[in-house]
């Protein structure tokens, strides 16, 4: 299971039902789970904890130093789940503090030259496409999409079946079940997403609603707000009430069919 030309560091926990491939590289602080296929020309470092039956294709480097100036060489971390996986030259970069990891969750699919920055928390079933970047202390929810090329500033949110078209980029946050095009431009809802993932037509209207009221109406978004949590009452209502409720620095991505004059509406400039 492990290719002679293989570096494996004595000290690395390597599970014995773990296929390691040619010239595939392991340091001393990596763990490595049951049923992973290592394939060749990867390079695993770092303190990174890999769980059960993930996949790296050739040229993956996870658990490498953070783009981060501030970086002093810490002994930062890198959480991986199971069933992930990360074809070709996928980057995954460790945390640039101890206090805080770098974690992806379970059965995501990293396509090829993807990028995952320091810090990020990204969630299940999320899909990043060929060439997609996460930047810095990005969070990306359950089961959301991000297309080719895609861009995701540092500290943005990225709400559970969201979607992110081809070549689109964003500097601020993107709310749950939406959909973005071009630069933080929302066009609507993820429906067939919503479809799939089981949401009943009962709840997709509401959420229709909430969209209408918070993102195409010309009332205040404070005020918006705190009238859509006063009626939201499904669960997956309140989780994009909630997603949007718990606003931070960045802003949110804005439908272009409405603009509104407070100044808070407005996605943070960079």
């Amino acid at each position: 299971m492990i290719h002679p030309t293989a570096v494996i560091h004595p000290k690395a926990q390597v599970d014995a039902t773990a296929s390691v491939g040619p010239y595939a590289i392991i340091d001393e602080h990596v763990s490595l789970g049951a049923q992973c296929i290592v394939g060749p020309h990867v390079h695993l470092t770092g303190q990174t904890t890999i769980g059960a039956g993930n996949r790296f294709h050739t040229g993956c480097v996870i658990g490498d130093e953070p783009q981060d100036l501030k970086y002093r060489g810490e002994p930062t971390r890198v959480r991986i789940g199971d069933r992930n996986v990360f074809r070709e030259h996928v980057t995954v970069n460790r945390s640039n503090k101890v206090e805080e990891d770098t974690v992806i969750g379970s059965d995501c699919l990293f396509m090829a030259s993807s990028h995952v920055g320091h810090n990020s928390a990204v969630g299940n079933h999320v899909i990043l496409a060929n060439g997609a970047a996460l930047g810095g202390h990005v969070t990306v929810h359950d089961r959301v999409f991000i297309s080719g090329n895609c861009l995701v500033h540092q500290f943005c949110r990225v709400g559970t079946l969201a979607m992110m078209q081809g070549g689109s980029a964003i500097s601020a946050d993107l709310p749950p079940y939406c959909i973005v095009h071009r630069v933080n431009e929302l066009v609507g809802l993820n429906t067939v997403g919503l479809r799939r993932a089981g949401i009943s037509s009962a709840d997709r209207l509401e959420i229709k609603r909430l969209y209408h009221a918070l993102f195409r109406s010309s009332t205040r978004f404070a005020a918006a707000i705190d009238e859509a949590q006063k009626i939201a009452s499904s669960a997956p209502a309140r989780t994009f009430v909630d997603f949007v409720a718990a606003r931070t620095k960045r802003g949110f991505c804005a439908d272009m069919s409405i603009r509104r004059s407070n100044d808070n509406d407005q996605p943070a400039e960079d």
